[in-house]
């Protein structure tokens, strides 16, 4: 397993110090540790034990039971798209087919140079929108419509290649 770097072991350590003393801080600890880490490593799940008195497995029981958490790095750029019945139907498969075909991003996993992650998710709750998108957190409803997404990451990869990055 890879060891964090000191930077992000001092990060863990300030946002475990910041919410030790409250009422169930495990979810709220995890949470900031994804929010500035962009995963939760498995130092972050010792860590967390450690400072509320549980065990590990009970942190990483949590991190697996809620989907928002991921013990996996994430590329800069994340794409969810729903797949369940509404989204399924009106074409959230071609939807994935798109994403994959222009990023290099298996479903459930991150591109090979690390610029894109694309997750299949059984559910975002706007199935009036159907089919969703999310990219980089912002919703793309009725995303096959115009071609809406696939627009939306072209955008995204020109502007990662003017930057450089691709």
């Amino acid at each position: 397993m890879e060891r964090l770097n000191p930077a992000a072991l001092s990060t863990i350590d300030n946002i475990v110090e910041r919410h030790k003393n409250e009422p169930g801080p495990v979810i709220v600890m995890l949470h900031d540790v994804q929010e500035e880490l962009g995963y939760i490593p498995f130092e972050a799940m010792e860590k967390i034990a450690d400072a509320t008195d549980t065990s590990v497995a009970e942190v990483y029981g949590v991190v697996m039971f809620y989907a928002q958490f991921t013990t996996e790095p994430k590329g800069k750029h994340v794409i969810n798209v729903c797949l369940g019945t509404a989204c399924y139907v009106k074409g959230g498969q071609k939807l994935i087919d798109q994403a994959t075909e222009l990023t290099g991003a298996p479903v459930n996993g991150t591109s090979p140079d690390g610029m894109f992650s694309l997750d299949a998710t059984r559910c975002l709750g706007a199935c009036g929108l159907a089919p969703v998108a999310v990219l980089d957190g912002n919703v793309i409803g009725d995303a096959t419509k115009d071609n809406k997404m696939l627009k939306a990451l072209k955008l995204i990869i020109e502007e990662e290649k003017k930057q450089g990055n691709m």
